[in-house]
C-alpha cells in the first residue's frame, strides 16, 4: 500500500477529465502534487495546490525535461499518474499518418518515456522506505479492441503490455506499476478526437467515480484495475 499523505506525486494530463479528478482527490488525501500538462494557464485554473510543469508529450526530450523539472521542484517523486491521452475514430484503412503517429506518441511512447525518466527518483523513494508507484490508464479497449477504434485500441494495448512487463522488471526495485482499464468515461475526450468523428456511445462512467476507484487502489497497494473493477454496483 502507499501512504498518500505527504507523498509527492506527478500527475501528467492533470487538466483532462480523469486526471483532474485524480489530482483533486490525491490533494484531498494529503498528497503533494506536481501538475503537468501543455498549458500552464489551464493548470493554474484548476486551483489545486502544487507545482506546475509543462511539456509536449510527443517530444522525447520534452518528456525527460518535464520529469527533471518535476523532480527538481519537489525534491523527488513517490508516484507518477499518467492520465494523458488522445483518441481517433474511423476505419483503420482511412486513418491518416499524422493521427496514427500522434496516437502512439502520446498513448504509448510518452508513458514509456515517463517511466524511464522517473525510475531513478522512484527507486530512491523505495530505498527511503516508501512505496512508489507508476499508474497508467490503458482503458477497456486494451482488453477488448474495438472496431472503429483499431489504432487507438492498439496504442492502448501497447501501453498495457508495456506496463505488465515493466512491472515485473521493477518489482525488485520496489516500484509498483498499476494499469487502470475503465470503460467509456464521460471526460469529453470523445468530443476532441485528433481524427474522425465519435460514434454514439451509451452513457459512460463518471470521472469522479473512476478517479475514486483509482485513488483507493493506489492507497491499498493494488497492482491491476481491470474493467470489471469499475463496474457499478448492482
Amino acid at each position: 500500500m502507499t501512504t498518500l499523505p505527504g507523498s509527492v506525486i506527478l500527475v501528467v494530463g492533470a487538466t483532462g477529465g480523469i486526471g483532474r479528478e485524480i489530482a483533486r482527490q490525491l490533494s484531498a488525501a494529503g498528497a503533494t502534487l506536481v501538475l503537468a500538462g501543455r498549458d500552464a494557464a489551464r493548470l493554474e485554473a484548476l486551483g489545486i495546490p502544487g507545482s506546475i510543469v509543462t511539456g509536449d508529450l510527443t517530444d522525447a526530450a520534452a518528456v525527460d525535461a518535464l520529469v527533471a523539472r518535476a523532480v527538481q521542484s519537489s525534491g523527488g517523486l513517490d508516484g507518477v499518474v499518467n492520465a494523458a491521452g488522445v483518441v481517433a475514430f474511423g476505419p483503420a484503412r482511412t486513418l491518416p499518418d499524422d493521427a496514427l503517429e500522434k496516437l502512439f506518441a502520446v498513448n504509448a511512447l510518452a508513458p514509456i518515456r515517463l517511466l524511464r525518466a522517473a525510475t531513478d527518483s522512484l527507486t530512491a523513494s523505495a530505498a527511503a522506505g516508501r512505496e512508489p508507484f507508476f499508474l497508467t490508464i490503458s482503458g477497456v479497449v486494451s482488453e477488448s479492441p474495438t472496431a472503429g477504434l483499431a489504432a487507438y485500441s492498439a496504442s492502448k494495448a501497447a501501453l498495457a503490455a508495456f506496463g505488465q512487463a515493466a512491472g515485473r522488471e521493477l518489482r525488485r526495485s520496489g516500484i509498483r506499476l498499476i494499469d487502470a482499464r475503465p470503460g467509456h468515461t464521460e471526460t469529453g475526450l470523445a468530443d476532441r478526437p485528433i481524427s474522425g468523428v465519435a460514434p454514439s456511445f451509451p452513457a459512460g462512467l463518471q470521472p469522479g467515480d473512476v478517479a475514486a476507484r483509482i485513488v483507493a487502489a493506489l492507497a491499498a497497494g493494488e497492482r491491476d484495475l481491470p474493467s470489471s473493477a469499475f463496474a457499478p454496483p448492482v
